[in-house]
């Protein structure tokens, strides 16, 4: 049968084939050349017009972007449908953690999260404070401080990988604002849907 993968709650989900085989015919129709340039992906998320939320899907596709040839072929395509879909919350933490780290030196410093918090406000127009729904929004620079506040364990302005997936399991808020109601695999099925209807 099908590759198993675990999920969340520890049960195993199994991809069957014939899910397999819809990702391919998805995959060759967006993609004929069988490969997945930065332009189509972008095309994909129809972000193609907004600076800000085209910012967000370059940091996603190279972080699909497994093997830095700035393309993503099915294997990469199918390993981040997995994730999205399916993975386990620290892989999805670590994931967030890289797109996140844009210059790639292993921590998140606030100018970073900030300019992530940003694009996805612009996005989403989230972060309204659990505690009162009814409380106005935070500002990218409140949240921030806030995260910052609450996950920078050694005080030293940067958030570790450790520090990133720590602070997120440990507070609702924080997890909520590093994930930033971001879902990938909403996003995708989505524009399966929406893909389906032409």
């Amino acid at each position: 049968m099908g590759q198993h993968f675990t999920k969340d709650e520890g049960d195993q989900s199994e991809i069957d084939v014939a899910e397999l085989q819809e990702w391919y015919k998805k995959f060759v129709v967006e993609c004929p050349s069988g490969t997945l340039f930065m332009h189509e992906f972008k095309r994909f998320f129809a972000v193609q017009n907004d600076h800000e939320a085209a910012e967000y899907v370059e940091n996603m596709f190279r972080a699909f972007d497994k093997n830095g040839d700035n393309t993503i072929d099915f294997l990469e395509y199918v390993a981040a449908l997995n994730l999205v879909l399916r993975g386990k919350l620290e892989h999805k933490l670590r994931w967030t953690f890289k797109i996140y780290d844009k210059d790639g030196n292993g921590c998140i410093d606030k100018p970073e999260l900030l300019e992530i918090v940003e694009s996805i406000y612009r996005l989403k127009k989230v972060c309204q404070p659990e505690e009162d729904p009814g409380a106005p929004r935070l500002s990218p620079e409140e949240v921030v401080e806030r995260i910052f506040q609450l996950v920078d364990e050694n005080g030293d302005g940067q958030l570790s990988l450790d520090e990133f997936i720590d602070g997120a399991r440990k507070d609702k808020w924080v997890m909520k604002m590093l994930q930033m109601d971001v879902n990938p695999g909403g996003w995708i099925v989505e524009q399966r849907r929406k893909s389906a209807q032409l």
